[in-house]
């Protein structure tokens, strides 16, 4: 397959126009300048004329979508969630699980460690979402299962998938002597999560190894003058990676544009935190065990909490530019190759180079997708 004549989205984060050839589901090359009308000749071609050619978009951080969640833990549930996920251009995934019983997560991660992708995004990991948070700071986890960090707990979750969780999310303060973080933060990624911790708390966690921080401003401390908490703390510490949902929901667009202001698109990850109902109507659903009332692009629980978002990664990524005023190369490089860097498969996807997955998307002038392409084969 070629792809030529696009507006292709290159690892400097620029926009340059070039033809991408693909063969056997990998990228083979891409080609720049007087060599295109060469690589042209005889072969499968896509004509991108007056379309951006970027990665497939990457969510690491979302529960479920067309009426199923991650957490149903069934071979029906992953095929519906990474169909949908591939169709909205959202090829690479990193599901998220829920605050739920011992017995629940050890089905769920002994389902998704035997699952084999039929269709739709590839997972690249799994993003534990829970059982290691604050009750202070709970938002719609469920309480009742939330306890402190536990080494044996988590590396038993991680046997049971087959290594594939590539962050677990924890609440510092719950972390005595930060022996979890420590410890675990030389397997794999430790995202400050669901907290009440201060700007020194925070601080202190990243210094034991935490890099990365899960929906900031959403069930933390607020960012103030005299305690600027995980929010500040994290700036601080520049290899940390931060979440953002920008649904237009979660967080006001002045406040995304300062974020993108202070941390750049080098260290934000846009996410979905997506639940069931997204791609659905509204009307009633659930999240973690708890009931969820959906109406437009709001999900909250029956006290009024915010539940997860009822938007994909795309929409999200469209609302930024076009309703936020992110700049198009700023909300790609944050959809893509930032939050495939933040949990290490960033070899495999995430930008448009030699050896990574043949994954696309193509926006014509207004975002709209018109092609997605995985692993070298259209399937929009």
């Amino acid at each position: 397959m070629i792809i030529k004549n696009g507006k292709i989205f290159d690892e400097s984060g620029q926009f340059h126009e070039g033809v991408v050839v693909v063969e056997n589901g990998k990228i083979k090359a891409v080609v720049y300048g007087d060599a295109i009308e060469e690589i042209c000749r005889d072969e499968e071609v896509i004509d991108a004329d007056g379309l951006y050619v970027v990665p497939g978009f990457v969510d690491i951080h979302f529960h479920g979508c067309v009426g199923y969640d991650f957490c149903d833990g069934t071979e029906e549930a992953f095929d519906a969630i990474t169909k949908y996920q591939a169709e909205n251009g959202v090829t690479g995934i990193s599901p998220a699980t829920m605050t739920l019983s011992r017995e629940e997560l050890t089905r769920i991660f002994t389902e998704a460690g035997t699952y084999k992708n039929h269709t739709g995004s590839t997972i690249r990991g799994i993003t534990m979402e829970g059982p290691f948070v604050s009750k202070a700071k709970k938002g719609a986890q469920n309480g009742a299962y939330i306890h402190k960090p536990d080494v044996d707990f988590y590396r038993e979750m991680q046997a049971l998938c087959g290594n594939l969780i590539k962050q677990v999310a924890v609440a510092p303060e719950e972390d005595e002597d930060f022996a979890f973080i420590k410890e675990i933060s030389q397997e794999t990624v430790i995202s400050v999560a669901h907290t009440m911790a201060d700007y020194d708390t925070a601080k202190t966690a990243f210094e034991c190894g935490a890099t990365h921080v899960t929906h900031l401003f959403n069930a933390m401390l607020p960012f103030v003058h005299r305690d600027p908490a995980v929010v500040g703390a994290a700036f601080d510490k520049k290899d940390v990676y931060v979440e953002l949902i920008c649904d237009g929901i979660h967080i006001h667009p002045s406040m995304v544009r300062a974020m993108f202001g202070l941390f750049g698109p080098e260290r934000i990850c846009m996410i979905s935190d997506s639940m069931m109902a997204t791609g659905m109507p509204d009307g009633e659903y659930s999240l973690g065990g708890q009931a969820v009332n959906v109406v437009g692009k709001k999900a909250t629980l029956a006290d009024g909490t915010i539940a997860g978002s009822a938007s994909n990664l795309y929409d999200c990524f469209k609302t930024a530019v076009l309703d936020m005023g992110i700049p198009l190369e700023s909300a790609v490089m944050a959809s893509t190759i930032t939050p495939a860097k933040s949990l290490g498969f960033d070899k495999e996807c995430g930008s448009i180079c030699e050896g990574k997955a043949a994954d696309f998307v193509l926006l014509d002038q207004d975002l709209n997708i018109k092609y997605v392409i995985k692993d070298g084969k259209l399937i929009r």
